[in-house]
């Protein structure tokens, strides 16, 4: 029988509908699960270490000095500093979460899964940690003002907010002493308050600042200039910040709809991706079942030739595909914007990573669906092949039809699902970096607190921290070492200081102090050789570290604790804490393969804990020294700092690189020289040299000063590209 002529026609349309429709199908589930997944977009961050390098490579870029400078007020601070304090106000990890949680917003806006966009921020913790910071390096200097023992930091607020507005006013603000200052001083002084305001207005308030500071009236001075700085602009921001502070929050959508309309831009796009999810790719899917039921069904009697119809055009389909992501790759040459040429080069690298990343893994997965097709129709192929070759029986023909069209549905199924396997939505990070998920818990460097109980914020007398134990995790620090004590009676202090590493006149200050005031209070505390020199309570602090520990699930925790109160009351203090569903049981043999970071996070036993002197009976408090080897820890000068063995032997699995200088204190200068980054990776580098180990711990005093935790993730860069 002779087909209709139109028959013809028919096949040719449904071929090219077909064709296109695999493309199309293909295009939009690459889009679906990558570029409109927000897992993607957080799995690619992840895999640059973008918050990292932002901090460690970014801004330390010597070209962004100008900007670092500006935010200092010109002051001679160095970057380092900046940095460490950067990381200290706003971490990492918190800026990871801000950033994650605005992706998500903006993703489900664009796929029409949120009919508003709302874009807000969180930064009640930033407020927390500025707040800690602020003690720790103006507590002594706003004591000192106020003429207390400690500082009282509301009042000193409320204080300078008032004076603040006086000078806005143009009114002297109270309580400024006048100065003695001579002419020459006087004209600088004058010259600096000048160049705050607008130049325009400077020769006209010149002559009234002057006469003011010759008199050594610095009030008059700022009230002077006052109204000029604080323009309506000037005040408009300061009540923006105040009211974001006030509020805990940062309303993101507001700000950027008074901005430049790039607003505009995201409704735009949120209308074209509505339309592709919601229509183009379901349509696509259905014409392009019907495009192929057609093939079939119009197509000759001979069942090999009708396989080799649909197989035909799943294979043109998967070409075309191919052929679409080699010219993607091509035009975009690894870039989808291009940075500004005013970029500093570090951020420009930074930014063409995350894009050459992105695009890569969004194009392989658009590949893999062509693959897919062309498989599928290649298989189809094949089949009618062995069809034309083979007499069949009719059971084996019925066989051949359902074969085809389960090819069909294989084929369209996996255009769409295969780019799944390129989103990112179940990707993984450990400590901060998906390739350390990889590395087993022995192989990965841990930036490690000294003393990290004996704060600034718990007002420690001569506190080797600043930030307090959340602070300090915030910080980057996975591995604590903290010291446990009961509350000494009197006659305990005097021994205690003897072997303790305070400088002579800190000792004489305790027992000056315990004489007085102090009593002896009950229950387990962290303290350091004297529990009256500062003292946190144990569970409390357990609680706390748990409580992180749950916010952040994919951190592994170590602490090292030297032990002053028994076995039996530590292992008591930690279920009172909760903690017993985190903690991870070390095998008893120290010489086992210990887990990766991956099958830890996987198992929630991610708290591990030694002892110095104990080892268990709880099997997850082992004796630290029978797992680990440490350097020696009591050095004068940097300088003096060795490789050569101390407690534990030299063939542990675990090392301890102890990197201070305490033996008469801590001090904030030695942590500054002996933090760098390059002191901790010279260092760290030569002992692996001399113990044939990698160094797992390295313990520092003042974690916020310096660029340890730098060193720390360019060792475990080293780690995780050799592995």
């Amino acid at each position: 029988m002779r087909a209709p002529p139109w028959m013809p026609v028919l096949r040719g349309v449904a071929y090219v509908c077909a064709v296109l429709c695999v493309l199309i199908v293909a295009a939009t589930a690459t889009a679906r699960s990558t570029v409109l997944n927000a897992g993607f977009h957080r799995d690619v961050l992840a895999r640059e270490r973008t918050y990292e390098r932002l901090y460690d490579e970014v801004l330390v870029d010597p070209e962004l000095t100008p900007v670092t400078r500006e935010l200092l007020g010109r002051l001679p601070v160095n970057e380092a500093v900046l940095t460490s304090n950067l990381k200290t106000v706003l971490p990492p990890e918190t800026l990871r979460a801000l950033t994650d949680e605005q992706i998500a917003h903006l993703i489900a806006y664009l796929r029409g899964d949120r009919d508003a966009l709302t874009l807000s921020a969180d930064l009640q913790p930033v407020v927390d940690n500025l707040g800690h910071l602020t003690q720790a390096y103006f507590g002594d200097l706003v004591a000192s003002l106020q003429e207390r023992p400690a500082p009282d930091f509301p009042a000193f607020l409320r204080e300078l907010d008032a004076s603040l507005v006086e000078v806005a006013a143009g009114r002297p603000p109270a309580g400024l002493p006048k100065l003695s200052l001579t002419a020459s001083q006087a004209a600088t002084a004058s010259d600096a308050l000048l160049r705050l305001v607008p130049e325009g207005r400077r020769e006209d308030l010149r002559p009234e600042v002057d006469l003011a500071l010759r008199e050594g009236d610095v009030a008059t001075a700022l009230a002077s200039v006052g109204p000029a700085v604080f323009s309506d602009r000037t005040r408009e921001a300061v009540e923006r910040v105040r009211t974001a502070a006030d509020d805990g929050s940062w309303n993101i959508t507001a700000d950027l709809e008074r901005g430049d309309g790039s607003l505009d831009t995201v409704h735009r796009i949120r209308g074209a991706t509505h339309l592709t999810l919601g229509v183009v790719e379901p349509l696509a899917a259905l014409l392009g079942a019907a495009a192929l039921a057609a093939l079939w069904f119009t197509g000759p009697e001979s069942l090999p030739r009708r396989l080799r119809h649909l197989g035909w055009a799943l294979a043109a389909g998967g070409i075309l595909t191919a052929l679409a992501v080699a010219v993607l790759r091509l035009a975009a040459g690894g870039r989808v914007v291009t940075p500004p040429a005013s970029w500093p080069d570090s951020l420009t690298r930074l930014v063409d990573d995350i894009q050459r990343t992105a695009l890569d893994r969004a194009l392989s997965g658009a590949l893999t669906a062509a693959l897919v097709a062309l498989a599928a129709g290649a298989t189809a192929l094949a089949l009618g092949l062995a069809v034309q070759r083979r007499p069949v029986l009719e059971v084996a023909r019925r066989a051949s039809v359902w074969s085809a069209a389960g090819v069909t549905a294989v084929a369209l199924s996996g255009v769409a699902l295969v780019p799944l396997a390129f989103a990112g939505a179940g990707s993984r990070v450990c400590q901060g970096d998906a390739r350390l998920c990889d590395l087993r818990y022995d192989e990965v460097a841990q930036l490690t607190s000294h003393n990290g109980m004996s704060t600034t914020a718990d007002r420690f007398i001569g506190p080797l921290q600043d930030p307090d134990i959340t602070g300090q995790l915030n910080a980057g620090v996975r591995a604590l070492q903290l010291d446990t004590y009961r509350w000494e009676r009197p006659e305990e202090v005097t021994a205690r200081l003897a072997e303790s590493d305070f400088p002579p006149e800190t000792r004489r200050r305790i027992v000056d102090a315990v004489t007085r005031f102090n009593p002896p209070r009950p229950g387990l505390w962290l303290c350091h050789s004297v529990c009256r020199a500062g003292a946190v309570e144990l569970v409390p602090a357990l609680r706390r570290i748990g409580d992180w520990l749950r916010d952040h699930p994919t951190e592994v925790v170590t602490l090292i604790v030297q032990d002053s109160v028994s076995a039996a009351d530590t292992e008591a203090a930690f279920r009172a804490a909760g903690l017993v569903d985190l903690l991870h049981t070390p095998d008893r043999d120290p010489d086992r393969r210990w887990p990766t970071l991956g099958e830890m996070v996987d198992s929630g036993r991610r708290l591990v804990v030694f002892a110095e002197r104990a080892d268990g009976p709880a099997p997850w408090y082992r004796n630290f020294y029978d797992y680990a080897m440490e350097t020696p820890y009591a050095f004068r000068d940097p300088g003096e700092m060795s490789c050569v063995p101390h407690r534990g032997g030299t063939d542990k699995r675990l090392f301890l690189l102890n990197h201070f200088v305490t033996i008469d204190g801590g001090s904030r200068l030695d942590a500054a020289k002996v933090n760098a980054r390059d002191s901790v990776l010279d260092r760290a580098h030569a002992c692996e040299r001399a113990r044939g180990r990698p160094v797992t711990f390295v313990a520092v005093d003042y974690v916020t000063i310096g660029e340890a935790r730098s060193a720390v993730d360019a060792l475990n860069a080293e780690r995780a590209d050799g592995s």
